[in-house]
């Protein structure tokens, strides 16, 4: 076989074997095909695209260049749940003990924030202490004891996603869809769940900027996941405003609180519980979405979900304490608020804005290894389909410079269109596939 030759085909339409996508990315990760080529291969996929059960080999030959994560000394189905991203997308902190408390193990491998999105990792070290780098017997062990566990990915997990992703990153081939879906699933796959709930979001603020094509997008990961033995089902919600109210790290980890606290903003709550519902249906701890919802609100009511956080932060090194205290988290020195200029209707937001806003201040980074400021961040006061009056505050920044403060504020401003006509966003929910 010859790179040249699968370029070409590729190229033109015509469809390759699983040996040929074999070869193509054991070459790659060995370093025996030229990045170069690669980078050509990538782009004739952009155009040209690829077939459902290519990307499913494509997928598997990802999952097969690392090594897979082996759960299977956990007791019970293991579900596992991945959002494509978004900004204030707080989800897995409230989730993942909420789905625990329910009965249904979580063992969750996740990843750092990288540009407009958070990183769950990233805010889970905002209880002092909280380790995320795991064994994995210890992470076998805690999810066995406590039904939950979050680690963070080795280096041996899926390198040729690793090598593919910052090639796309540089030759704008990034916004293809069957090389996102590959990306994400063979992730998925690799970390050894029995089942996946994806949230797949659609608005500015996400990878996908209208419905249809993250309607694709989720497709194509269901089928990818069905293919290769994991059962998938894909939620389709909004992100054309932030998620919740709070973006930055510790803001987000006191507002998931606040929501296993039997409170918190209704829209963040009412992802969790559908997200949630459908990981007990799949985890076979409910035997329909009514009865899952129902649990997971018992368990909310209750606080046996907020008492599961407090375990998960305890096992992993965290101080617990914090969940009670939640005023203790790390706390910026400028509260400063946004102000609007005029009064009117949000018309709309530039959401990815939004989340630029929290990395002016600190909140993320521009590329992997760069250290984040977990105390800073935005508060969302307003949002689309409101009604506003001229000064009323929009946002309030936390931040740890007024220079940073200054230039993140101008940064939100921009981020608002106000009109004089009410227009309404997105509803939360836009559709689900393969449920």
């Amino acid at each position: 076989m010859r790179p040249y030759d699968i370029i070409h085909k590729t190229r033109d339409g015509i469809g390759l074997s699983k040996e040929e996508i074999n070869f193509l990315i054991d070459g790659y990760v060995k370093g025996e095909i030229e990045e170069y080529q690669m980078a050509a291969w990538a782009m004739a996929v952009y155009f040209r695209g690829v077939a459902t059960t290519e990307v499913a080999w494509l997928t598997e030959a990802m999952v097969n260049s690392g090594s897979r994560v082996d759960l299977s000394g956990i007791q019970g189905i293991k579900v596992d749940k991945h959002s494509t991203g978004g900004v204030g997308d707080t989800t897995t902190i409230v989730l993942a003990p909420l789905v625990a408390a329910a009965g249904v193990p979580v063992a969750k491998m996740s990843g750092r924030g990288l540009g407009h999105t958070g990183g769950t990792l990233d805010k889970l070290e905002s209880f002092s202490g909280f380790r995320v780098s795991l064994g994995m017997e210890e992470f076998v062990d805690n999810v066995n004891r406590a039904k939950i566990s979050v680690m963070g990915q080795t280096a041996e997990f899926v390198p040729a996603d690793g090598k593919l992703y910052g090639l796309r990153d540089v030759t704008a081939t990034v916004d293809s869809i069957p090389l996102i879906a590959s990306s994400i699933m063979s992730k998925k796959i690799a970390a050894g769940a029995d089942a996946l709930v994806l949230d797949v979001k659609v608005g500015n603020g996400a990878f996908m900027g209208n419905s249809e094509d993250a309607k694709v997008l989720a497709k194509t990961m269901v089928d990818i996941g069905e293919h290769l033995g994991l059962h998938t089902v894909a939620v389709l919600s909004a992100m054309d405003r932030p998620l919740g109210r709070a973006v930055g790290n510790a803001l987000e980890v006191k507002e998931a609180i606040e929501v296993l606290q039997n409170g918190g903003p209704s829209d963040l709550r009412e992802l969790c519980l559908e997200l949630g519902s459908r990981m007990l249906v799949l985890g076979g701890g409910a035997k329909g979405l009514a009865a899952g919802r129902q649990r997971l609100e018992h368990v909310l009511a209750s606080g046996l979900a907020l008492a599961k956080l407090k375990e998960l932060v305890e096992n992993q090194g965290g101080n617990s304490t914090l969940v009670d205290q939640p005023q203790l988290l790390p706390t910026a020195a400028i509260q400063q608020e946004v102000v609007a200029p005029r009064g009117g209707w949000i018309t709309e937001m530039d959401t990815a804005g939004i989340g630029n806003a929290a990395q002016i201040l600190g909140a993320g980074r521009s590329k992997k290894g760069e250290s984040i400021d977990l105390a800073v961040g935005l508060e969302i006061l307003a949002k689309t389909g409101d009604r506003i009056d001229e000064g009323q505050p929009l946002t309030i920044l936390h931040a740890n410079s007024q220079a940073a403060a200054d230039a993140a504020g101008k940064a939100v401003l921009s981020c608002y269109s106000i009109g004089k006509e009410k227009k309404d966003p997105l509803p939360l929910f836009l559709g689900e596939i393969g449920g």
